[in-house]
């Protein structure tokens, strides 16, 4: 199968790496998704990754329940550089070369996020993690994979979520949910699907960068999205 993207952004959410567990990470869940990334890797795929938090802490649910909200989403972004860390190292064992940029200043740790840096890695062949969202408060990691993905001129989104696409109503609680094929923009806002937020549906939309929704439950998930195959729902400017 042959890759329909030279340079992909990869969107994971915490709660993807959870497994069947309540809290935390699941080794066999991140080996798995590992080496799905190292095989598109392998095929000549630019790979960047934007990974989430929520499995270990999601700020707005805390801020909800009376935390400052600057600091809630703090604790969170942090949160992404520790499931980005955990991924890395998954990578590396599998020989994989990986660099982690951060959002948030912890030069011990990772890479602060520049621009030009980031260019650089992808021009070496290096695989990118984006963690801490964008560094700032108030903006949601799928808001910094639509920013990431736009900066590195990345060709589409991979949005991995635990459904086969988008549908008009979660098809978890709903056995009649419609699933789309293909969807445009403005049809997600009009509709406030809830598949990413609307900055970065906005963002997305204005550069012009399809989004792929996709399930992360297949071990060959990964490749058949970036080759067009499998089940996915497609978001982009014009549909047919």
């Amino acid at each position: 199968m042959k890759p329909i993207y030279k340079r992909i952004l990869l969107k994971l959410s915490g709660e993807g790496l959870m497994g069947e567990k309540n809290f935390g990470m699941s080794a066999e869940v991140i080996n798995s998704l590992a080496k799905q990334i190292k095989d598109v890797y392998d095929a000549g795929v630019g790979v960047c990754l934007v990974v989430g938090g929520g499995n270990i802490f999601r700020g707005a649910k805390e801020a909800s329940k009376g935390m400052n909200r600057t600091v809630a989403d703090q604790v969170g972004m942090m949160a992404t550089v520790m499931n980005a860390l955990y991924l890395q190292n998954a990578l590396e064992q599998i020989g994989a070369e990986v660099r982690v940029l951060s959002g948030l200043e912890m030069p011990e740790v990772c890479e602060h996020y520049v621009y030009r840096r980031a260019l650089r890695h992808l021009q070496k062949g290096r695989i990118i993690i984006f963690a801490a969202g964008t560094g700032n408060p108030y903006f949601t990691t799928d808001t910094a994979a639509a920013l990431r993905a736009s900066e590195m001129q990345c060709d589409v989104i991979l949005k991995s979520t635990q459904v086969d696409g988008v549908y008009d109503s979660d098809p978890r609680k709903n056995p009649k949910a419609k699933k789309f094929d293909e969807i445009s923009y403005d049809e997600v806002i009009s509709k406030q699907l809830k598949v990413m937020d609307m900055t970065a549906v906005a963002l997305a939309q204005e550069n012009n960068i399809p989004v792929v929704v996709f399930s992360q439950s297949s071990p060959k998930a990964l490749m058949n999205a970036v080759t067009g195959k499998g089940k996915f729902t497609i978001i982009k400017n014009e549909v047919k």
